[in-house]
């Protein structure tokens, strides 16, 4: 700028140089005019693209609480409904296990009527009432265990007692069913007490 300035004044004489100097002086103060417009623009878009930026990372913000904030109620939701289901297939449990020992009599006193040697017959409508029991205990997904000639498994069994072995094959395996176990759909209602070989 100040080369400019050199420029016109040797260019021009003495008497012009004053002109030229009011004109450039003009041109300066004008062209620092327009860069402090210019800086004053440019600080208010800043400033406005810092709001826009601030308002932009609540959004974001928010959205994200949005978000976690339905997907953890969806989480609440489906364990609600699980845990219900639960509740619901487990409620009769205490009911059903009650009416355990009811089937182990039942079962006692159709095996005696059975054998030979018995005075006391298992008369027809004693009959239709064991069935009746046994099939709605069944449709309530209870089922019995079968463990007679089974291997012998802690999970599934409770031994009372271990008794020589008849053979080599059942050893470790179950001998008598001394009472009988029951599922409940997949879950263990009663363990079975065996007897086992040794």
């Amino acid at each position: 700028m100040i080369n400019k300035i050199k420029d016109i004044m040797t260019k021009k004489g003495k008497s012009s140089e004053e002109k030229n100097i009011e004109e450039m002086e003009d041109q300066i103060l004008e062209n620092q005019e327009e860069q402090s417009e210019n800086e004053e623009e440019n600080e208010g878009l800043d400033e406005e693209s810092t709001d826009i930026s601030d308002k932009d990372s609540q959004i974001a913000e928010l959205k994200d609480k949005y978000l976690r904030l339905a997907a953890e109620f969806e989480n609440y939701k489906r364990r609600t409904v699980k845990e219900k289901l639960n509740m619901m297939g487990t409620a009769n449990r205490d009911t059903l296990s009650a009416l355990l020992p009811v089937m182990d009599d039942f079962d006692r006193a159709k095996k005696n009527a059975e054998d030979e040697n018995s005075t006391e017959p298992f008369s027809e409508g004693v009959m239709m009432v064991y069935n009746k029991l046994f099939n709605t205990l069944q449709q309530k997904g209870i089922k019995a265990m079968e463990s007679n000639g089974e291997d012998f498994d802690p999970e599934l069994h409770e031994a009372i007692t271990e008794i020589p072995a008849p053979s080599n094959e059942m050893r470790g395996k179950v001998i008598d069913t001394v009472e009988k176990g029951y599922y409940l759909k997949e879950a263990i209602l009663r363990y079975a007490k065996v007897v086992v070989g040794k």
